[in-house]
């Protein structure tokens, strides 16, 4: 599980294509303290780590990706210099600073719109017809893996605040306008949706 809240802004360093696809993404973690088999989110894709590893001074870690994530995410477009919002996974007793995040995609969220607003960025997403149901204003959504609170609805789209640390200290500072985010619905809102339905 993770919280949305980001930790290092990774770099893709080699993509290798086979059966899965094999990423290799340069971080600033102490790659020695990350075991072979954890999880980090990157870009709120849970994914496994395989092999890591230091080189010319900075770590970096190997995650495979099945044709499913491939499709359900961006990482099918990912290419060499992409740059990922990384997150490790939460240990038992860490500050929960976001909302619980799980790092399974539900879709993809389209950028419509990005203006500053005050030192901000405001940017206006467009979600898939069938996640927007449980989107809600004053709720949260997990874009890119960056927890972020929902600040109006309109039908699929809905708007999001990205405050100055949060651009300089993500991806989010060079997200465009037409740019596609994975979106992952909060999980609370999965499950109330799932009750009312079988209720």
């Amino acid at each position: 599980m993770f919280t949305g809240i980001i930790t290092d802004i990774g770099r893709v360093e080699r993509v290798t294509r086979r059966g899965d696809t094999r990423f290799r993404i340069r971080t600033g973690y102490d790659v020695s303290g990350i075991a072979i088999g954890a999880s980090i989110a990157c870009d709120g894709v849970c994914l496994t780590v395989i092999a890591r590893g230091q080189e010319d001074g900075a770590g970096w870690f190997e995650a495979d990706a099945s044709a499913e994530t491939l499709a359900r995410s961006t990482l099918g477009s990912w290419r060499e210099g992409h740059r990922v919002n990384l997150e490790r996974a939460l240990h038992v007793g860490d500050e929960l600073g976001g909302h619980i995040v799980s790092g399974h995609v539900d879709g993809l969220a389209e950028v419509i719109a990005r203006r500053p607003e005050g030192d901000s960025l405001r940017f206006r997403l467009r979600a898939p017809q069938a996640l927007a149901r449980f989107i809600a204003e004053k709720g949260s959504v997990a874009l890119n893996g960056t927890s972020l609170t929902v600040n109006e609805v309109e039908g699929p789209e809905f708007g999001v605040n990205i405050i100055p640390h949060t651009a300089q200290h993500t991806s989010w500072g060079g997200i465009a306008v037409g740019g596609r985010l994975n979106l992952e619905i909060d999980l609370l809102a999965r499950y109330v949706a799932r009750l009312i339905e079988t209720g």
